[in-house]
């Protein structure tokens, strides 16, 4: 596994429903070129008090949520100035940004990897590797300050949660219905596609945190994901394999 900043959560599109509640705010892409620090001996002190305090919020922000953190706590507990927040991020918001940024990013690898993985394989070892990366990057890491803030996003949804959806759920849910229209030979679109994709996800998203998932012991041994990746799989391809006898 990967340090915990490296270790992030997966998303269903059931997530979308947030979103509709909220209108069409969108995340500030905006970037922070002009406030890039100096060079020279300043420009290295400038680089380590911004990284502190990126390591700080990504922290706290996953803990309590966007609203309930200030920029005094985190300076405070990033050992720098107040200002160096409106320096470095332009603000509470561009430094929320930042952080989600940084997620997104880390979040993106583990759709690469299903993807490295799936290639020039057949249909079924294909949703296989899907399962098994998914289970392994983000089960196992549902300790992470990326799986603790994406799960505060969808409780208490902020702007940012449009871009998650953007750059991380719809293209790993697209490869997903990729795969199973090839296996029925059908269009990505297809109703049965759609519903087979939407319960693939839901059976890896039942180990993560929430009521479902106190069902299973709080951490599982490689052997236990791998188990437990085979069964998803297995389960998923005999309901897939049915469900392509029927139109």
């Amino acid at each position: 596994m990967t340090s915990q900043r490296t270790s992030h959560p997966g998303w269903s599109t059931a997530s979308s429903g947030a979103l509709r509640a909220r209108g069409n705010a969108t995340l500030t892409t905006r970037d922070n070129s002009n406030n890039k620090p100096h060079s020279g001996p300043r420009g290295g002190h400038d680089k380590e008090t911004r990284e502190r305090l990126l390591s700080t919020a990504e922290r706290l922000f996953a803990e309590r949520g966007f609203s309930k953190v200030t920029i005094r706590e985190i300076c405070k507990s990033a050992r720098a100035n107040v200002a160096a927040v409106n320096y470095h991020f332009n603000g509470k918001k561009g430094l929320y940004d930042e952080v989600v940024r940084s997620a997104i990013k880390t979040m993106q690898t583990t759709t690469e990897a299903i993807r490295e993985a799936g290639s020039g394989r057949p249909g079924d070892e294909q949703l296989a590797a899907y399962i098994s990366i998914f289970l392994k990057r983000v089960v196992a890491a549902r300790d992470s300050w990326i799986h603790q803030l994406m799960m505060r996003e969808l409780s208490d949804p902020t702007p940012a949660l449009d871009l998650v959806l953007k750059k991380v759920v719809q293209p790993r849910m697209a490869y997903l219905r990729e795969v199973l229209a090839v296996m029925f030979d059908c269009d990505p679109t297809d109703t049965r596609v759609e519903r087979c994709s939407m319960s693939i996800q839901a059976q890896c998203l039942a180990l993560l945190s929430h009521p479902v998932a106190a069902l299973r012991p709080k951490t599982m041994t490689d052997r236990e994901l791998d188990l437990m990746a085979q069964h998803i799989a297995q389960f998923s391809l005999g309901g897939v394999r049915a469900i392509a006898k029927t139109r």
